[in-house]
């Protein structure tokens, strides 16, 4: 059983007093009246805020594997990272303690201050609290990442160093799911490689979500367990990258353009990464995304996790294979979509299939998920999800097999059975992906399902 801040490990101690032994020892006086809060969303560790008293308060925040699935190595590799950009001049969380286990903990831990600050990305690009700072944000998160790049690596070697193209193919190859889109990305960004720098420290997930802001400006840089060694621009490629935008327009998450984020950059490391290389940069965060994307939806897909979440993410995907077609410039929207067909006669009473789902959908999303309170964020969160899985199969329903049936006519005139075909005749170079009838059939399949999936992610 995972220990709670209210459950006991086998010998009896919490997670609670685990944390309060970290405290006295770091503090030198005793804790009292301590409490831990659990975030919700973390993917892979365990987040807490920690609130105490040792005459004063006492804010951190502790971040733990999951026990029983610890990884040591890698914790004290982020707490590396933290202390040594700490020391370049990079706003992060001080460090308190880490270690490989501790008694109540009882797994891989990372202890810091808590930093007070907004991470929630719509609240970012639209809140009235940071109007005045919004406009300087892309530039400051550009001198960041700059700091970031500029950090010694005397401590840090022990950073993973693999080729990033190479390890999200091999990751996309294990999948055993060919698409088209990803075997031009891989192809695109193969032909036309990137300018190669020093080897420098890498953050690895540099986006909104991961900063904590104050209306004044940058507060900290947060989740480090991606961060590795490799070519510095891949963070400013990933800023870039649309999933990351969040439905805003301004390309640097949402607030600000390349420019600003290029001028902060240039203003902490003297260097001004080229348009060419910022755009290499961008294409291959798509095209991870994408196939991350599709790593997780496979967790789902596979039987391994009964997940809403995850299912939901299964049909995200063609999100950023129209992402990628279009930042390499590939995509083809010469062609109309295909119409909904004409109901066909049934013996059942209206409403249809698709009037019930859209129904449905709607009256979850409009009615009951705002009568959800506060203390219910993760109801709300969910009862979305099932609004937008319920949209997807309204949608699909009414659109019936037409789609369908113009991308097996398109793959049929390249001579390919299916996308997997197509896929794999781009893998070998029997076709090429700048074809404009490889093109058109590429885009048709990708516009079908995402028309279905997310028609508002359409320019």
């Amino acid at each position: 059983m995972a220990v709670t801040p209210d459950s006991a490990a086998a010998d009896g101690v919490t997670l609670a007093d685990g944390v309060r032994s970290l405290l006295n020892d770091i503090f030198g006086t005793a804790i009292t009246d301590i409490r831990l809060r659990q975030f919700t969303g973390g993917a892979s560790r365990q987040v807490y805020a920690v609130e105490a008293r040792n005459g004063s308060a006492v804010r951190a925040v502790l971040r733990r594997d999951p026990p029983g699935h610890g990884d040591a190595a890698r914790m004290h590799a982020e707490a590396a990272c933290l202390r040594a950009a700490g020391a370049s001049g990079v706003p992060v969380p001080a460090v308190l303690a880490d270690g490989a286990t501790a008694p109540g903990i009882d797994a891989p831990y990372l202890l810091m201050e808590l930093v007070d600050g907004e991470s929630i990305p719509r609240k970012l690009q639209r809140d009235s609290a940071f109007e005045a700072v919004r406009p300087q944000l892309a530039e400051q998160l550009g001198y960041v990442a700059g700091l970031i790049h500029r950090t010694p690596l005397d401590t840090l070697r022990d950073l993973d160093d693999h080729d990033p193209l190479d390890t999200i193919e091999q990751i996309y190859r294990d999948l055993r799911d060919p698409r088209p889109a990803v075997e031009a990305g891989l192809r695109r960004l193969r032909e036309n490689p990137p300018t190669t720098h020093p080897t420098a420290l890498v953050h690895g997930d540099f986006r909104l979500g991961n900063f904590l802001i104050a209306p004044d400006g940058m507060r900290a840089v947060l989740d480090w367990e991606l961060a590795h060694l490799g070519n510095p621009i891949e963070d400013l490629g990933w800023l870039c990258v649309r999933a990351w935008r969040f439905g805003a327009s301004a390309p640097v998450g949402g607030l600000g353009d390349r420019e600003q984020l290029l001028d902060g950059y240039e203003r902490a490391t003297g260097y001004r990464p080229s348009a060419a290389e910022l755009h290499w940069w961008e294409a291959f965060g798509t095209l991870k995304w994408l196939v991350l994307s599709r790593f997780q939806a496979n967790r789902y897909l596979s039987g391994e996790e009964r997940s809403l979440e995850l299912a939901a993410i299964g049909r995200r995907v063609c999100e950023s294979e129209y992402d990628l077609l279009a930042v390499l410039d590939l995509l083809d929207e010469s062609g109309t979509g295909s119409s909904s067909p004409s109901p066909t006669p049934t013996v059942h009473d209206r409403p249809d299939p698709t009037e019930i789902l859209t129904l449905v959908s709607e009256t979850l999303a409009t009615d009951i998920g705002p009568a959800l309170g506060p203390e219910q964020a993760r109801a709300r969160y969910l009862l979305r999800v099932c609004a937008n899985l319920l949209g997807i199969a309204g949608r699909e329903t009414a659109a019936g097999s037409a789609a369908t049936d113009e991308v097996r006519s398109l793959l049929g005139a390249l001579g390919c059975e299916s996308e997997a075909d197509l896929a794999e005749r781009l893998r070998t170079g029997a076709l090429e992906y700048t074809d404009t009838a490889v093109r058109q059939a590429m885009s048709t399949a990708v516009l079908a399902r995402l028309r279905i999936a997310n028609p508002r992610h359409l320019r």
